[in-house]
């Protein structure tokens, strides 16, 4: 049966640009590539056709394909990140940071957020706003792995896909507890995303009517003298 837009699948993938991987689910592949993260969960992703969970491009490749489909995907600039826009490359006074600003540093302007310096001019500093990849044509091998169809799987997909972490959840009928990781609240990521989490997990996932976030602290044990 063909995959149709709405449908939760598990999905593998690895993105390049110019011959140079710069997103994968494959660990040993972002390891090859020298992207490798400690911090990110690898393996196929759960997300839902047609909500832009991956790139758009390859989000519209998905419907109508059929489970175990391997391939391989071109995405356009205007389906990727963009084309680059001039307009998002401006110039500030040097006084203006409170760092000394450098070639190749991730800065935060305000009014723009965040960019790349690309070049030091005297007293003036160049940042690029566009998305690194803008302008650029991908390409992505992909395989579906599987549909997935259990609400439970569905939500924990979310989670993990929003906030970059695995977490305690249980359902009971209708009613979904979701029990959180200590310090989670300091988290900037989960603050960022929670409340699409919860959106998504209603207007998503079949059949949740209530979402329950558990935050449990225990008190420290006290050392023996």
């Amino acid at each position: 049966m063909a995959i149709k837009e709405g449908d939760f699948v598990k999905l593998s993938y690895t993105g390049s640009a110019n011959g140079m991987i710069f997103d994968t689910t494959d660990e040993d592949a972002a390891k090859a590539a020298d992207i490798h993260s400690t911090t990110a969960i690898y393996g196929p992703v759960t997300i839902c056709v047609g909500q832009k969970h991956v790139i758009i491009g390859l989000d519209e490749e998905l419907a109508g394909k059929d489970v175990g489909t391997e391939a391989d995907v071109t995405v356009l600039p205007e389906k990727a990140f963009g084309e680059r826009d001039l307009k998002k490359v401006q110039s500030y006074p040097k006084n203006k940071f409170k760092d000394k600003p450098t070639r190749g540093m991730r800065i935060n302007v305000e009014e723009h957020g965040e960019g790349v310096v690309v070049d030091v001019i005297g007293s003036k500093v160049i940042v690029d706003f566009n998305a690194p990849l803008a302008g650029q044509t991908l390409t992505y091998h992909y395989k579906i792995e599987e549909i997935v169809t259990d609400p439970l799987e569905q939500l924990k997909g979310l989670i993990r896909l929003y906030a970059g972490k695995d977490m305690e959840v249980a359902l009971d009928d209708s009613k979904a507890t979701v029990t959180l990781p200590p310090g989670i609240n300091y988290d900037r990521r989960w603050l960022l995303w929670r409340g699409r989490i919860i959106h998504e997990g209603f207007e998503l996932v079949n059949g949740i009517s209530e979402i329950t976030l558990v935050e449990t602290y225990k008190k420290p044990e006290k050392k023996e003298a």
